[in-house]
């Protein structure tokens, strides 16, 4: 398995450490002076964050940006664990540049925040993992350009950042098939990832989307499926299984080309067809297809 490149982060004035203390602009969102927050207990501190971060949840003309910011920042920092940053290593996500915050804590704050473009693109500036995790679950996938996506894209560095960019916002976007082509060709390992993560996301999301267009898909799977870096492959056979699954004409389709995969002469590609073979054609989701 190949390790997994981190490099390094672009900095910004929101691109806080979990040490650093209570931000003037946070302590303003809480309706705090600056040097009083300076002085407050760590009790005091914690409490004023966490009204900091309420207000800057509800966007207001006098909630600025930077503001909102800050008190999200804070909030992370207060629910991250040294436990959690530690445990990320094992599952091949980068720490040096996150705080070690869990994913249902990071669901909280999402569903706290609300839709907030101007939050979303100013969390991502930060590269802070959590920030851009939190980005992605709080920009509304309607107004996501096309050049959006290639920059953040461009941005993806591990599989984590990938997967949830691509199935909490850009599968709903309204360039997400254009991009799934595009990305397809794409040469770095996580941007050709990104591509499959978004055709796996589509399966799921996009209800109307016509079987023609998930057989374009297949050919794109085919076409990757000897690529053996492994965040590839993975994403690769995780695309082959769920469009398998979307019902039977189009497991019909991906069971052939699982077949033709598992008799390839590529190692990678061989895995990718006998692994969805297993899946797809299983007794229990031939029965559920035929439902």
């Amino acid at each position: 398995m190949n390790k997994v490149a981190t490099p390094a982060a672009r900095t910004s004035p929101g691109a806080a450490t979990p040490q650093e203390p209570l931000k003037a602009s946070s302590a303003r969102a809480a309706g705090i002076k600056p040097k009083a927050a300076a002085k407050a207990t760590p009790k005091a501190r914690q409490a004023a964050a966490k009204t900091a971060t309420r207000s800057a949840a509800t966007t207001t003309p006098s909630t600025s940006t930077d503001e909102q910011l800050q008190a999200t920042l804070q909030w992370l920092r207060q629910h991250s664990s040294k436990a959690t940053l530690a445990g990320m290593a094992r599952y091949g996500l980068p720490s040096d540049r996150a705080l070690g915050v869990t994913m249902a804590h990071m669901l909280q704050l999402s569903k706290r925040i609300g839709r907030n473009r101007a939050l979303a693109a100013a969390l991502w500036d930060t590269g802070v993992y959590e920030a851009r995790m939190v980005a992605a679950m709080i920009d509304d996938p309607a107004q996501v350009t096309a050049a959006q996506m290639d920059r953040w894209c461009r941005d993806f560095d591990n599989w984590g950042i990938c997967d949830t960019v691509c199935f909490k916002l850009f599968d709903r976007a309204p360039h997400a098939w254009a991009k799934v082509v595009q990305w397809s060709g794409k040469r770095d390992e996580f941007g050709k990832r990104a591509a499959f993560a978004l055709l796996w996301g589509l399966t799921v999301h996009d209800k109307q989307a016509s079987d023609a267009r998930f057989i374009e898909g297949l050919r794109l799977i085919e076409r990757a499926a000897t690529d053996e870096r492994h965040f590839v492959m993975k994403a690769v056979n995780m695309a082959l299984r769920a469009t398998g699954k979307r019902n039977r004409a189009l497991n019909t389709a991906a069971v052939g080309v699982a077949r033709r995969l598992a008799g390839s002469s590529s190692a990678a590609a061989q895995w990718i067809g006998k692994d969805a073979l297993r899946e797809l054609s299983s007794p229990a989701l031939q029965r559920r297809l035929k439902a």
